[in-house]
């Protein structure tokens, strides 16, 4: 099986490629069925805006030939950031043959782990700049030299020590210079279709209904002193300490939808343009072969199971799934692919192009943090500590 969706995949990638790009499409309804409601991602507003429901991203799609009302469930960033976490865990687990980055950060109040799969700018991400290898500032290392040269004519360096980055889009805005610009070549978002807004109120009871107030809430772990109600000292309501009733206030609702919808794609025509050198035209087809085997192998990771946790409130089962290379026109080409089948491929793809020149690694780099954002680490680790009590 795993051999025939290598097949496929360095078929797909030929100079004579019929396919647009590898895709996903799958329908969830909520955990519990259809009706029950599900939470949408919530964005800021105005402070005078009174519709709530203004939190969430509304927009009308074209959805089986028609214009329909749409919310968003999942953006772009947020899905990648979920295939990005499954191949972090995978190869945590030594189910995947990956290079990765590493920072470790002591602090007083536990250790803080960064790799690649975590880092916001991936390759090109500050934290690896402000970092050292064996003593030496990461862009004069080894490897920071070798991530430097990558360019938009030979992105070997990445598929040797980052290739996330291919996948996922990476721009090194840090630094210095005119440095190349990878676009995202995996696209995934998930939204509700026909979105019907609840309301609800949000509140507390205090089990003995304290009154009254407190002097300063900023001594709600230390010694605070209680202002009785109607005294004439007025201090800060209890309840900024935890305490006391408060009143409900509306708050978003959710919405309950009549379907769920998730489109991925890996676009070939975006793995086209990657450029590896002087590589022969078989190494190259062979890299970006295996690079959509990779990003299969995140999706799958992230999204096989037969339902998905997003959020608090948002709890989905899947209703179906199908998953080919789609022609032009729309119509798929069904690839059998399960989560072991697309670790297969993607190791026997990494194993050929590296037999043919183009080689990916699978250590992990460590880097540890310059002074200064050691500094940094652990003021805010500290200050978070003390935020949680």
């Amino acid at each position: 099986m795993s051999r025939s969706l290598t097949a496929q995949l360095v078929e797909a990638l030929g100079e004579d490629r019929a396919h647009t790009a590898v895709v996903v499409r799958a329908v969830y309804h909520p955990v519990g069925g259809v009706g029950n409601s599900v939470m949408p991602p919530t964005f800021p507003i105005e402070d005078r805006e009174r519709d709530l429901t203004r939190k969430y991203l509304v927009a009308d799609r074209i959805v089986d030939g028609e214009a329909v009302k749409t919310v968003t469930i999942d953006q772009e960033q947020s899905q990648a950031n979920r295939v990005e976490e499954a191949l972090r865990d995978a190869r945590d687990r030594g189910r995947l043959e990956l290079p990765m980055l590493e920072l470790r950060a002591p602090t007083s109040h536990g250790g803080i782990r960064i790799t690649s799969f975590d880092a916001p700018h991936r390759y090109a991400d500050a934290y690896w700049r402000d970092s050292l290898v064996d003593g030496v500032r990461f862009d004069k290392s080894q490897v920071g030299q070798r991530l430097r040269a990558v360019s938009a004519a030979d992105a070997r360096p990445l598929f040797e020590r980052e290739p996330a980055s291919l996948i996922f889009g990476a721009w090194d805005s840090h630094r210095k210079g005119r440095w190349p610009k990878f676009a995202r070549l995996y696209t995934a978002i998930m939204f509700g279709v026909e979105p019907v807004f609840g309301s609800r109120r949000g509140g507390r009871l205090d089990p003995v209904n304290l009154t009254g107030a407190v002097d300063s809430k900023d001594k709600a772990e230390n010694d605070w002193q209680y202002v009785a109600e109607g005294a004439k000292k007025t201090g800060q309501k209890l309840s900024e300490i935890g305490h006391g009733n408060i009143a409900p206030n509306p708050v978003p609702g959710g919405v309950t939808v009549r379907e769920i919808r998730r489109v991925a794609s890996i676009s070939l025509a975006g793995m086209e343009r990657l450029r590896f050198g002087d590589a022969s035209i078989e190494a190259a087809t062979t890299a970006r072969a295996a690079l959509v085997a990779l990003a299969l192998v995140g999706d799958r990771l992230a999204f096989a199971r037969p339902s998905v946790w997003l959020r608090s409130g948002c709890d989905l089962a899947k209703a179906s799934e199908e998953i080919g290379l789609e022609r032009p026109g729309g119509d798929l080409e069904r690839l059998d692919v399960s989560v072991a089948a697309a670790v297969d491929a993607f190791h026997e793809l990494k194993e050929s192009a590296a037999k043919l020149g183009v080689e990916m690694a699978a250590d992990v780099i460590s880097v540890t943090p310059i002074p200064s954002l050691q500094k940094a680490i652990e003021a805010t680790v500290a200050h978070a500590a003390s935020d949680e009590g």
